[in-house]
């Protein structure tokens, strides 16, 4: 018998674990384990998830005006590993859902020539099932920060009021996103659609393609 695909995610389960890993008092410092185990759509579903999270958090340091220069230098050089590894736990969840839904040859899922197995008078879909699940990451980190803008006690009213009004829309936002990718999904299921895995290849952070980079190594050999 053959081994099942992997399920395929629904916006409201995905929603639900980005929310939990958010309550998580350790999170993202300490990691908890992912769901399903290393190497499933989950546990890089929650790897973007972390490295979204450090990365807000990191953003927020680097906006500091009373530290050193070398301190935001420091919060830059995170900044730029934590949103590297952002993408590349997003490319790992399309390769994952692409080969579950028939879309990839699974052998070559991972290279950068992925081949198509893609059915006949399907449209391309210029957005990713794992972009739209990165975006909603990000919908969480807001809806979670604006909410705290909610239960402030240091502001008066109007504040916590506008606060409000604010995280009604992005709830709504977040929501919107989450029925796109309910129905990206099953038009992909269902052979009207589909999507590829886009590469990011970020040549700022190679030192075989950065240009000052590479004139560093010259200079330093």
């Amino acid at each position: 018998m053959s081994t099942p695909p992997p399920s395929l995610p629904q916006a409201a389960d995905v929603i639900a674990l980005h929310d939990r890993l958010l309550a998580t008092a350790c999170w993202p410092a300490q990691v908890p384990a992912a769901d399903g185990g290393d190497g499933s759509l989950w546990h890089w579903v929650q790897t973007n998830h972390c490295f979204n999270s450090r990365l807000w958090a990191e953003e927020d340091l680097a906006r500091r005006t009373t530290v050193s220069a070398a301190d935001i230098a420091a919060n830059k050089r995170a900044i730029d590993g934590f949103n590297q590894a952002r993408n590349d736990a997003t490319e790992r969840v399309d390769e994952i859902l692409l080969t579950a839904l028939g879309l990839v040859d699974a052998a070559s899922a991972r290279t950068d020539a992925p081949v198509s197995t893609v059915p006949a008078g399907a449209r391309l879909n210029s957005e990713t099932a794992g972009s739209i699940i990165d975006r909603m990451s990000i919908m969480a980190l807001k809806v979670h920060a604006m909410r705290a803008q909610t239960e402030r006690t240091d502001v008066d009213e109007a504040h916590r009021e506008g606060s409000r009004v604010k995280l009604a829309r992005l709830q709504q936002q977040r929501g919107d996103l989450g029925d796109c990718l309910d129905a990206l999904i099953a038009d992909a299921q269902a052979g009207r659609a589909y999507f590829k895995v886009y590469r990011q290849f970020k040549m700022y952070n190679d030192p075989r393609f950065n240009p000052e980079l590479v004139k560093e190594a010259k200079a330093q050999a």
